[in-house]
């Protein structure tokens, strides 16, 4: 077991975000969190990134419980968070912005081989590598802030609403990138709001509503719940 989240309970304040939330991420899966504006998602993956303190329950991570670490040292281990907004240095350029988010590894031979993988893999991010991040369009500062958490070596990846403001055609070229992550051996927990997306990559979901889990299985299940047809496809 890759993550294990066990009976999750969040508060900001007196307000209860999350409501003993428990879920699994298996290695070299993708994983995907549905559920509308205010149901939580967020705040899980900023609890699991070491972000927000979790107020009671547990977050195992490779063997290892990071409910109370910091967040260096859960990127250490390799659980890395790609934020909601993208969340570039807009004023750096994009070869900075990618060289950050290997800031806290120590082999250079291996971060230039993670580099060259992504400028192949992104070659738009090759071409703009000497401008400043803030001028670069919604879809390429996506693909930049998803080249920055590679750049950090993760084995999970925490994708917080990737295709937030992108066009139909740069959402739809978000389906290869992540299936090109998960086939580096890298296992993804995706949180979108763009349910086909979602249901296009995963092998298994859940639904948050209100800060609680209310229903969780393969992908197929999704396609065919109830629940997903009225909460988050509008049927």
């Amino acid at each position: 077991m890759l993550l294990k989240v066990s009976n999750l309970t969040v508060h900001y304040g007196k307000a209860v975000a999350l409501e003993n939330v428990s879920m699994e991420v298996n290695d070299g899966s993708v994983v995907t969190l549905v559920g509308a504006n205010g149901a939580g998602k967020t705040t899980l993956l900023r609890t699991m990134s070491g972000l927000i303190p979790a107020t009671s329950g547990e977050i195992w991570f490779r063997g290892t419980k990071i409910n109370s670490l910091e967040a260096p040292r859960i990127v250490k281990l390799g659980l890395v968070h790609i934020p909601q907004g993208r969340r570039l240095f807009p004023h750096l350029t994009v070869l900075s912005n990618l060289k950050l988010g290997a800031s806290l590894r120590k082999d250079q031979s291996a971060v230039k081989q993670d580099l060259d993988n992504v400028f192949q893999h992104f070659p738009r991010l090759y071409e703009r590598r000497n401008q400043n991040a803030g001028t670069l369009s919604g879809g390429e500062q996506q693909m930049a802030a998803i080249g920055r958490g590679l750049m950090a070596d993760p084995k999970l990846l925490l994708m917080d609403e990737p295709s937030l403001g992108l066009a139909p055609l740069m959402v739809a070229e978000l389906v290869p990138v992540i299936k090109y992550i998960n086939d580096r051996g890298i296992s993804v927990l995706l949180v979108e709001q763009n349910v086909s997306l979602a249901l296009g990559v995963a092998s298994k979901g859940y639904a948050l509503q209100v800060g609680r889990i209310v229903l969780e299985g393969d992908i197929e299940q999704f396609k065919t719940s109830d629940v997903v047809k009225a909460a988050y496809l509008g049927k």
